[in-house]
């Protein structure tokens, strides 16, 4: 960021506004993970926002309510303690978050039973999936974890 004499940011948000993003809330669940409100060829859901997961994810059991044509993938997927899971691949997804939009979005299928599991074990709300690192690159997103807030810049 190069400053002129006389400019001083005022704060993130305000920075990142000018720059052309726009600011998402978060919500820090029990579990301490953020969840991210999403739509998905036009219908919402509640998203794992996982700066660790390589892809964003959905589950098995939300193909037909997000209107997700699935194929059969070699790809096995890992985490949160499963291994070695099979998984289906959606291409060509409409996404949306807050305002901003990308068309042409690759999603993994998966069986999200353990995540949900945990996370209803802590009295926390299960996720129809994960916005993993994919998405967030594609965004150029900066996450606030103070302020409970990711920017995603506009295309």
């Amino acid at each position: 960021m190069t400053l002129k004499n006389d400019q001083i940011p005022t704060s993130l948000k305000d920075f990142l506004l000018d720059k052309g993003y726009i600011k998402v809330k978060l919500k820090l669940t029990k579990t301490n993970h953020f969840e991210i409100k999403a739509t998905i060829n036009g219908v919402k859901g509640l998203f794992i926002l996982d700066t660790g997961a390589s892809y964003s994810c959905v589950g098995f059991e939300g193909v037909e309510t997000f209107k997700l044509t699935a194929k059969d993938s070699d790809v096995k997927a890992a985490g949160a303690g499963a291994t070695d899971m099979l998984t289906q691949l959606s291409k060509k997804n409409k996404i949306k978050i807050g305002k901003w939009k990308k068309d042409k979005v690759a999603l993994v299928l998966f069986n999200l039973t353990h995540v949900n599991t945990a996370l209803l074990h802590h009295n926390s709300q299960p996720v129809d999936g994960i916005i993993g690192a994919d998405i967030l690159k594609k965004a150029k997103a900066v996450i606030d974890y103070e302020k409970n807030n990711v920017y995603l810049k506009m295309p």
